[in-house]
């Protein structure tokens, strides 16, 4: 799969949001590099973003810029081009990512020999990856299972499974039969939010969920008519972010005008950031440390979106 480019006229904007002063500052622009999916990590210096097929960071202060030297690559250890589901480790010490071969690796943040944590079987699944438990000891992944792995074209489901970081049985935790992503754990460990189709009765219109660990209930934690996706708790636990997609829209692709949303204690919701994005946008947790900031990339061009 080649990794994504920017259009003609088009750039990625790496930023912060400030969500309680509602201030926004841009870190680094490129009309080359289409970077996505922001980490931060948890010591605070640097942002990992996935950009070409590539892990790469930045450091998480300084000026705004447009020199590419400001990224520097960390080394995969050989594995396959990325695509864009990355979390760091509770240590910072290892980044785990999703790679284009459908498998899940564990990359140390240094660089150098990565080691594959997903299983080969059963055939025809893909792992995308999500959430990492506090403990640094299970990972939460999407696996997408073709119905029929010798023709994609059959169609797929999606679910949410779980898998030691130290490798191991997959362990699934949804009933298949609609769309589920974004399975990311709360800082508790208690709960794995999530979106899903689980509650619409027409394609897309997913909404944000979460589930209990303990004993698999599954609370819906958003009820609009907008398409919501991948949530995202702060370090404290304390707060919500997610991405709006406009109503009707199915999956959750690149190019469109969207919102940042957060999602309060008692259940209404506010507008954070409106900005031309989508799929790359937030795809992954990217909470600094102080619970106050996230980073999130815009992806404005010249010609008006779809």
């Amino acid at each position: 799969m080649a990794p994504r480019t920017l259009t003609a006229g088009q750039r990625s904007e790496l930023w912060v949001h400030d969500i309680e002063t509602g201030t926004d500052t841009l870190r680094h622009t490129s009309t080359d590099l289409l970077v996505e999916a922001p980490n931060w990590t948890p010591d605070g210096r640097w942002l990992i973003v996935n950009g070409d097929g590539r892990l790469l960071r930045i450091a998480a202060e300084g000026a705004a810029s447009d020199d590419p030297r400001d990224y520097t690559e960390i080394d995969r250890g050989g594995i396959p081009t990325l695509n864009n589901d990355h979390v760091l480790s509770p240590d910072g010490q290892t980044v785990y990512v999703s790679a284009d071969d459908g498998h899940i690796y564990a990359v140390p943040l240094r660089g150098g020999h990565a080691r594959r944590i997903t299983n080969t079987t059963p055939p025809g699944l893909l792992h995308f990856l999500h959430g990492v438990s506090p403990d640094d000891a299970t990972l939460a992944y999407i696996g997408l299972q073709f119905v029929d792995p010798a023709d994609w074209t059959a169609g797929f489901t999606t679910d949410i499974y779980t898998i030691p970081t130290a490798g191991g049985p997959d362990v699934k935790l949804t009933d298949g039969g609609t769309q589920h992503d974004g399975c990311e754990y709360a800082p508790s460990g208690e709960f794995l939010w999530f979106n899903s189709e689980r509650a619409s009765s027409r394609p897309g219109h997913a909404q944000l969920f979460r589930l209990r660990l303990a004993d698999g209930a599954i609370d819906q934690l958003t009820h609009d008519e907008r398409v919501n996706w991948f949530p995202h708790v702060s370090p404290d636990g304390r707060r919500v972010v997610y991405i709006s997609f406009p109503p009707g829209t199915l999956g959750h692709p690149a190019d469109l005008d969207v919102i940042l949303k957060e999602l309060l204690p008692d259940g209404t919701t506010r507008d954070l950031v409106h900005l031309p994005g989508g799929q790359g946008t937030i795809n992954v947790n990217s909470w600094a440390p102080d619970s106050r900031r996230f980073a999130y990339v815009r992806y404005p061009s010249d010609r008006p979106l779809s």
